[in-house]
């Protein structure tokens, strides 16, 4: 009777460990272990990944020039809207752009005394305007710990930063400078005014020194439709603008009648009438050059 019941036993003993070598038992176990093992894989990229991150942040602020309490808001800082992994910038932005002109305005005042409000407005505009933050977050390298899944910005950026080679300083509304690169800026300083308990001596200590060089009185240069304006209206030229951005991305201008100035800018119908103007005016002030010359000749 034992034998018998010990053989049953040897024999539900054997078939269970044939079971597990079975076609549809094996495949179960492949799967388990694969899924295993590419768990163990995630959490050695989470790590790698939370790695990198750490070190990034270590950078900005060595780059930055200020050591942050709550690093996440450094993290945060440099996180745009299209990266769903944790909270954008865009509240930080938002207290950044205030703090900045405040700052900036305060600045001015005091140091320039004998400037009107009207000049001090147009001074403090170029020194912050999304093109002159838009270097700043280039001379910097924001871009490269910037976190973001927009292909196409990954592109302005790569040609804004061809096009400021052309303009070492500023263009003056005849490059496009994305929005977001200025965005970084401003929810940096947002960042900072928020960590160090909303000092405003601290943020400005930090700020001053990325937003040189500041625009001096005698550096600011007008918009150049404004300046064409003034050219034209001191020389009695008249002019005449033709829109054609809507379909071609074109405009033009005509002084006299004749064509001085054609800009294109398929992006952006603002600096292609920009271009435009700028082109018109250096044309128009190398045919008082030439005539000048003539007149000098013939005397």
């Amino acid at each position: 009777m034992s034998y018998s019941i010990e053989l049953n036993s040897m024999a539900s003993s054997s078939s269970w460990w044939q079971s597990l070598f079975s076609p549809a038992k094996n495949a179960f176990t492949t799967h388990c272990f694969k899924r295993l093992q590419e768990y163990a894989n995630l959490k050695m990229v989470k790590s790698s990944q939370e790695h990198k991150a750490l070190a990034s942040l270590n950078e900005m602020e060595n780059i930055i020039g200020y050591k942050f309490k709550n690093k996440l808001l450094l993290q945060q800082a440099f996180t745009h809207p299209s990266y769903q992994e944790s909270e954008s910038y865009e509240r930080l932005e938002y207290v950044g752009d205030s703090i900045l002109n405040f700052l900036i305005s305060k600045q001015q005042f005091f140091t320039y005394p004998n400037l009107s409000p009207g000049s001090l407005t147009a001074l403090r505009a170029a020194n912050v305007d999304t093109e002159k933050l838009a270097r700043v977050a280039v001379k910097y390298n924001f871009h490269n710990y910037l976190q973001h899944e927009n292909p196409v910005l990954s592109k302005q950026i790569r040609v804004f930063i061809k096009a400021i080679e052309k303009y070492p300083f500023h263009s003056y509304g005849l490059i496009d400078a994305p929005k977001t690169l200025a965005d970084v800026v401003e929810s940096t300083i947002g960042a900072i005014y928020v960590d160090s308990n909303s000092s405003v001596d601290t943020t400005w200590e930090v700020a001053k020194i990325l937003l040189e060089p500041m625009i001096t009185p005698e550096m600011l240069q007008q918009n150049p439709v404004r300046k064409l304006n003034e050219l034209c209206h001191k020389k009695k030229l008249k002019i005449r603008f033709r829109d054609k951005w809507s379909k071609q991305g074109v405009y033009e201008i005509f002084i006299d009648n004749q064509l001085k100035g054609k800009g294109v800018y398929k992006a952006k119908k603002e600096i292609a009438l920009n271009r435009a103007a700028e082109e018109a005016c250096n044309n128009i002030i190398n045919d008082m050059s030439t005539t000048d010359n003539v007149i000098e000749s013939l005397e």
